[in-house]
């Protein structure tokens, strides 16, 4: 462990089942960070909190309800301590054309990945503020550069990208906030697309991917590590062979 951390760092992790959320929990835990693993599937979480062992708290939310991250936040205060580190991790691709067809994933995916980012945050405010904290906000190359069928989806981590720089000016010198824009990553992200010509191609792409969740999750701990003057504002990263 870095030495200028104190080993009773206490992180949340939203979207915490899967994928780059389950590889930053573990990450942090291995630190010797306490850890609450927050996500909708509670049998996933709570595997994953078992299976860490002390210091890992499972929480079963959707973070687009906020009475239940309220419950959450209580709870993790009560039993771990205050939050210090939040990853908002939490997010669906639904990619597809825009059509009316397609409304019902447009609209998850706002409230999810951006109102669900922006409630969570909110309501973990307080305890983030009180006495210096991290906000990892995970968005997307998608933030970045729109194509032809990912409009709804790169607006929402635009959107992401855009909040996440005025907070960051807004919470100076007491949160650091991080913006992180993975590319393709090897997780389950495209297996929940519904439209059914970009599922086929998209999980193509995604089949052949380098980057592991665990190589993420590498460089959120890293920056969370890093002493308190300075701050790592934002992280572009992608498979050395994509565009």
């Amino acid at each position: 462990m870095n030495p200028t951390q104190r080993s009773s760092r206490i992180a949340l992790v939203t979207g915490a089942s899967s994928g780059i959320g389950e590889a930053t929990a573990r990450a942090f835990h291995g630190l010797g960070f306490k850890v609450a693993l927050l996500a909708r599937r509670a049998e996933r979480v709570e595997a994953i909190a078992r299976e860490l062992g002390e210091g890992a708290l499972a929480i079963t939310a959707d973070v687009t309800d906020r009475d239940a991250l309220v419950a959450a936040s209580h709870q993790v205060r009560e039993e771990l301590g205050r939050v210090d580190i939040l990853v908002n991790n939490a997010g669906i691709m639904l990619l597809g054309p825009f059509a009316s067809e397609q409304r019902a994933d447009y609209r998850r995916m706002v409230d999810v990945n951006l109102l669900g980012a922006l409630t969570t945050t909110e309501v973990f405010l307080d305890q983030l503020v009180d006495g210096g904290g991290d906000i990892i906000n995970i968005s997307s190359v998608a933030g970045r550069t729109a194509r032809a069928g990912n409009g709804v989806y790169a607006a929402t981590k635009w959107a992401i990208n855009g909040w996440s720089e005025s907070l960051r000016q807004e919470l100076l010198p007491d949160v650091r906030v991080t913006l992180v824009e993975p590319g393709v990553v090897a997780t389950e992200l495209p297996t929940h697309i519904t439209h059914a010509a970009t599922s086929a191609a998209v999980n193509e792409l995604y089949s052949e991917a380098t980057v592991t969740a665990d190589d993420v999750a590498e460089i959120i701990a890293f920056t969370v590590q890093r002493p308190r003057h300075l701050a790592i504002n934002e992280i572009l990263l992608r498979p050395a062979t994509q565009l």
